[in-house]
């Protein structure tokens, strides 16, 4: 599990800040990456993070005792964090401010912002070098043409709701460890829209949406990396009437392959020669991105050398250039001999001495070089 960052540092104040301070730059923090408004898609992570850092260090007792003893002191006081259990981090944060802070920090309701989609693409390492069009296909939920994502039956109208007045979220106190504290929740009524659907649609059942099936071009930028994710804005699941669609994730799986492993933009390969094209040097054909190269292999060359091809590698992705490509030179020997090769070998050893072996370095500093 990796260790919790300093609090302060996660808020980006000193040690000694004021409750003013405290306040406004949470506030500005929370503007900034509340999943509703946030396009990274770690955004939810990063809010619970800046959440969880404020409930500690705006409460005069746990900011005592984590200055006194840090994240071990809190955890031993039995303390834990109500942004990494709630449900809904509005109704969290509501009960710090006071009131709808979403509707301070964004003006008005909260929007109803559709879901997310994540699909994954899988590609050879090869095109993942060139870079392609690929297609996806993906279930969604699409606004419903009949009512266009209202719910409502064409020519019917909708009320404003009588439980929210509008909002689509209402107050509800409850008992914490912090004390009384008032949360905001999302209306039962009106499910966060803030008006009600008299006569529904028809084709919809009044949800103002539908389930579709979507197809879609996605252009792979050459040089992506294996776990990149390609973001496309509004691809998503439909949030309702004028609301704001989700996003669609694509997640690149870039297949392992037998004559090539990754580093970055450098690629390492392994070629097999014998003892005698080591020994004697040889022209050997080594795998590259583009095909097969003619390589010169010099006299004398040991076990676990390695070699660069200079610009072999994988592009750089959105930037200029490429990385190399490292040989890395495995000298096979012979696991059975005949009895006549065992006699010549004998002679070979024979009439060979010490000053004809030049010292290297080790193997496997060649080995840790290839990958610097």
């Amino acid at each position: 599990m990796q260790a919790k960052r300093d609090f302060y540092e996660v808020l980006g104040v000193a040690r000694d800040v004021d409750e003013a301070t405290l306040k406004r730059t949470f506030r500005s923090l929370a503007r900034q990456l509340h999943p509703d408004v946030s396009d990274d898609p770690d955004a939810e992570e990063k809010f619970r993070e800046v959440a969880e850092a404020y409930e500690v260090i705006s409460d005069a007792e746990t900011r005592q005792r984590y200055d006194r003893y840090g994240h071990d002191g809190l955890k031993q006081s039995g303390y834990r964090s109500g942004a990494g259990n709630a449900d809904d981090l509005g109704s969290f944060v509501s009960g710090f401010f006071g009131g709808d802070i979403f509707g301070d920090l964004f003006g008005g309701r909260r929007s109803r912002r559709g879901a997310d989609i994540l699909v994954e693409v899988e590609l050879t390492l090869a095109e993942a070098a060139d870079g392609l069009a690929t297609r996806v296909q993906y279930a969604v939920a699409e606004e419903c043409g009949r009512c266009i994502g209202s719910g409502a039956e064409p020519g019917s109208d909708t009320t404003v709701c009588p439980t929210c007045n509008g909002m689509g979220r209402v107050q509800a106190v409850a008992q914490s460890v912090l004390g009384r504290v008032v949360r905001q929740q999302v209306c039962p009524q009106c499910s966060g829209g803030g008006k009600v659907v008299t006569d529904p649609c028809t084709k919809c059942d009044g949800d103002g949406r539908v389930d579709g099936d979507r197809r879609l071009d996605v252009d792979v930028p050459a040089g992506i990396h294996d776990g990149q994710r390609i973001r496309l804005s509004g691809r998503g699941h439909s949030g309702g009437s004028g609301e704001t669609p989700g996003d669609l994730f694509v997640h690149i799986h870039v297949a392992d392959d037998p004559s090539f492993v990754r580093q970055g933009d450098d690629l390492m390969t392994r070629v097999d020669v014998s003892m005698v094209e080591a020994t004697l040097g040889a022209t050997i054909s080594v795998p590259t991105l583009e095909g097969d190269l003619e390589f010169e292999l010099e006299p004398g060359t040991q076990p676990g050398t390695v070699k660069v091809l200079r610009d072999k590698g994988m592009p750089v992705l959105q930037g200029r250039g490429r990385g190399d490509q490292h040989i890395l030179v495995n000298v096979r020997i012979p696991r059975k001999l005949g009895d006549e090769q065992v006699r010549l070998l004998g002679e070979f050893e024979a009439q060979t001495d010490d000053s004809q072996y030049e010292e290297d370095e080790g193997f496997f500093e060649r080995l840790k070089a290839a990958f610097r």
